[in-house]
């Protein structure tokens, strides 16, 4: 299977071969956003939708692309074929750049776009992605969103990693975090939901508006599954019949424990098994996909 292949300063470079500045103010300030999407079966899921929020990350954090939309269309699309995969993960990102020495004036940035596709990867490994992890509810508060605008996909993400050492001290998976206001936000890089009474909830503030979150709103609408986007207190965790969350790298996901305690009878509710087995179904099929040689001979 191929490792994958990297664009990067206008070239298509094995892995291996990528290279970047220590420079960069990605890597010295942190000053980049990125989007994902994957392939699947060919299929690049939703991929106008990842574009639009891409590009809305690249505004937010005022960087200048050096690229357009189309172009970075084209581009995701050449690093599917050029990988040869069926199955792909797919990464852009947009740094500041190089700022020039003596200064510390970001205007001066000269932004870097770098995209790759590589084997399509689970979050938490196939088994757990499809039939269960466990979760620990974190005691390290997430960033705020009116400090950093949670809407625009970046890589300041130190909230994030205390909270999974956290979660691994503690003999779990991984993490869910609060926000300053006491509800619930989200996990390092998924949306999170609560069933209960057959009512289907998520936080609706000071989270990254998920693509994948979308598309299970969608799925609830479609198949009458009441749906409702709020304020979600940490305690409703205790009280909710089922758990599940969604991310591109792994679609929609049960959680079977938190903090180590039984959800339900310890198994996937009825109701996530529901979507999940529905996400899936269409995702063969297709559903909100671009074929990878429609992009490249459109």
């Amino acid at each position: 299977m191929s490792d994958g292949i990297v664009f990067i300063d206008g070239k298509y470079v094995r892995p291996e071969e990528a290279r970047m500045s220590i420079f960069d103010s990605g890597f010295v300030w942190g000053d980049v956003v990125y989007d994902v999407t994957s392939a699947w079966k060919r299929w690049i899921f939703k991929i106008d939708e990842h574009l639009e929020r891409f590009h809305q990350s690249i505004e937010g954090f005022r960087l200048v692309s050096p690229y357009s939309v189309d172009e970075m269309r084209r581009i995701i699309a050449e690093c599917v074929e050029r990988a040869g995969l069926e199955d792909a993960y797919i990464k852009m990102q947009m740094t500041r750049g190089v700022i020039p020495s003596q200064t510390r004036d970001p205007r001066l940035g000269d932004c870097q776009f770098v995209a790759y596709a590589t084997p399509y990867a689970w979050i938490w490994g196939e088994e757990k992605c499809r039939n269960g992890v466990n979760l620990y509810l974190s005691s390290i508060e997430r960033v705020s969103s009116k400090a950093i605008d949670q809407r625009f996909k970046n890589y300041d993400r130190a909230d994030l990693v205390q909270s999974r050492f956290e979660a691994y001290d503690h003999g779990c998976d991984d993490s869910l975090l609060c926000g300053p206001d006491g509800n619930l936000t989200e996990g390092p890089g998924y949306n999170v939901f609560v069933v209960r009474a057959g009512k289907v909830s998520t936080p609706d503030s000071n989270i990254l508006e998920g693509i994948t979150r979308r598309s299970v709103r969608e799925l609830c609408e479609t198949e009458g599954i009441p749906y409702e986007e709020r304020k979600v207190h940490p305690d409703e965790l205790n009280e909710a019949e089922e758990i599940f969350c969604s991310t591109t790298a792994g679609g929609v996901m049960p959680v079977t424990q938190l903090d180590s305690r039984l959800i339900g009878n310890g198994h996937k509710g009825i109701l996530t098994s529901r979507i999940q087995e529905l996400y899936w179904r269409k995702r063969e099929e297709g559903w909100h996909g671009t074929r990878v040689e429609d992009v490249l001979n459109g």
